[in-house]
């Protein structure tokens, strides 16, 4: 029942701090000087480097970067549903 009302009564973000959170990622992207395609291609490539030691839910995979005075990180949060015990050698 309190979930129930917490739900009701809890207000939803105002459409002034989405747009601030989205202008704040397209400034973070403009000064790393990022497309959102290789963004993308980053993001593939990180997936399949991790899935082989790891088996990751890929829906709930973040990439993004972000800001912090001068300097930009990359962000990357991966859920892993398990690590995976018998790994193949990467041929080189």
């Amino acid at each position: 029942m309190l979930d129930f009302l917490t739900r009701l009564f809890r207000q939803s973000p105002a459409s002034k701090e989405i747009a601030k959170e989205r202008l704040r990622l397209v400034l973070v992207h403009d000064r790393a000087n990022v497309s959102p395609e290789l963004l993308k291609l980053l993001k593939d490539e990180l997936v399949q480097v991790i899935s082989r030691y790891m088996e990751i839910d890929e829906k709930g995979l973040e990439v993004t970067l972000d800001t912090s005075e001068n300097m930009v990180a990359l962000v990357a949060s991966i859920p892993v549903r398990r690590v995976k015990r018998a790994v193949k050698a990467a041929s080189v």
